[in-house]
């Protein structure tokens, strides 16, 4: 089930990993043959990154079940990149990965399905099917550079697949490096085409009957399924990087991005203001799902600026502004510090504030009119603010001592981050990744 973890931010599995590896090594050895005349490569040895990641997060505004219920979720990731030397100005990645969660929340598509002596809650998971889903990626890249290092063209394919959705997309961009490699402008385009196989809440679903219905009056909402499947994104992107002296660097970045299709969650219900209610148990039966145009468009603008203060101490500043036609603006400023502490270990403290309104169509529960064209209960779209507080750790082994196979270990990154917002939603996220270098 598609899953929107609100960090934008969508293969073959764990088990087809020793067939990439093996594809790896065999690429990674005929890149490795000279052809005459010596030139510095772009990337001297090929290099692996393992990733993993942990996210857990909790909630009583869940948008399954009508923006009034349980958020809870898990969600664990683990990828590796493959970056391989293919001769001196050419570079391929492969980044596989596999992402499965479980969510108390969308087990509540079917809320129906649980403990036989526990009622049936937005407050209380499902055993269910829809507890739980995997998300696998395959996303391979290639880039190439001039002999003079100053122009990069760059490309990427990209698959991703659920049980209730399939992603594909493609991307290609080009960047010149100037002023002796000073300045940079960069652009890039990509494109997505997304595929909803469309799983609606069990109650509105053809042939529903449940004698335990309560309510005054028959159930009978007046629900129609969505007739488009499909969900288009494209994507172009700006980039302009500066260096302002020997210890200041700035960029700038804009992004225009159009979707339109079904940006509707078709599994998201809805309960108008205007209508009766009706139940089995403690849970309340969907009067509809979230009606959204089928058309947005999002521009963010932002600007980066890294400051070295001196041999210990780094400020890395962001800020992003961001509209689009649903009626959202949000602002987002950013602030890390990395610490140096020897040769070989930094750590890096981080604050993130972000602030949006609320789009046109979002209302809270039982706040929507049944007359209305456009309603969500989605509290992702609703006006909030947000702090992130984070700290990291990075260790770089300068000699490559630790070996896997014949890679030495280049760095280890540990990162934690923790996440409130102003409606309640609570999370945490814990990254670790490991980079390994050919010899």
């Amino acid at each position: 089930m598609y899953t929107n973890f609100n960090a934008y931010n969508p293969s073959p599995s764990l088990r087809s990993y020793p067939i990439f590896l093996f594809f790896f090594f065999a690429v990674s050895a005929h890149a490795q043959t000279d052809s005459g005349t010596y030139k510095k490569r772009v990337l001297e040895a090929a290099e692996i990154d393992l990733l993993f990641s942990y996210y857990g997060q909790e909630g009583d505004n869940a948008a399954v079940t009508g923006g009034a219920g349980t958020e809870e979720l898990t969600d664990a990731t683990s990828s590796i990149v493959l970056r391989i030397p293919m001769t001196e100005d050419d570079v391929l990645t492969v980044d596989v990965g596999i992402s499965a969660y479980s969510s108390a929340s969308s087990s509540n598509v079917n809320p129906l399905d649980g403990d036989p002596n526990r009622p049936a809650s937005p407050f209380s998971a499902s055993s269910g099917a829809s507890r739980s889903d995997a998300l696998v990626h395959f996303n391979p890249s290639y880039q190439h550079s001039s002999d003079d290092r100053n122009s990069i063209w760059s490309g990427n394919v990209y698959v991703a697949s659920e049980y209730d959705y399939f992603s594909i997309g493609a991307g290609g961009g080009y960047a010149r490096l100037f002023n002796e490699k000073n300045t940079e402008l960069s652009i890039n385009g990509k494109v997505y085409f997304d595929t909803w196989n469309p799983q609606y809440p069990i109650e509105l679903r053809s042939g529903f009957f449940d004698s335990r219905i309560v309510g005054n009056g028959t159930y009978a909402p007046n629900f129609e399924e969505f007739t488009k499947k499909g969900r288009n994104t494209y994507i172009f992107s700006l980039g302009f990087s500066q260096v302002l002296g020997k210890k200041v660097q700035a960029s700038l970045f804009m992004d225009v991005v159009l979707q339109n299709g079904l940006l509707s969650t078709p599994f998201q219900r809805v309960y108008f203001g205007d209508t009766e209610d009706f139940f089995i148990e403690d849970f309340q039966l969907a009067d509809d799902v979230e009606r959204l145009p089928d058309s947005r468009l999002k521009i963010p603008l932002g600007a980066r600026l890294n400051y070295y203060l001196n041999d210990l101490f780094v400020l890395r500043g962001y800020y992003r502004f961001y509209f689009d036609d649903w009626g959202i603006t949000s602002h987002t400023a950013h602030l890390e510090v990395p610490v140096r502490l020897g040769d070989s270990f930094t750590i890096y403290p981080s604050y993130r504030y972000y602030r949006q309104t609320a789009a046109d169509s979002f209302y809270p529960k039982e706040a929507a009119l049944s007359t209305s064209d456009f309603y969500t209960s989605d509290y992702d779209l609703s006006a909030f603010n947000a702090h992130q507080y984070g700290m990291g750790l990075r260790y770089k082994d300068i000699f490559t001592r630790a070996k896997i196979l014949t890679f030495g270990l280049k760095a280890v990154d540990l990162r934690l981050n923790k996440y409130d917002r102003s409606d309640g939603l609570s999370s945490f996220i814990v990254t670790l990744g490991a980079t390994f270098v050919g010899n």
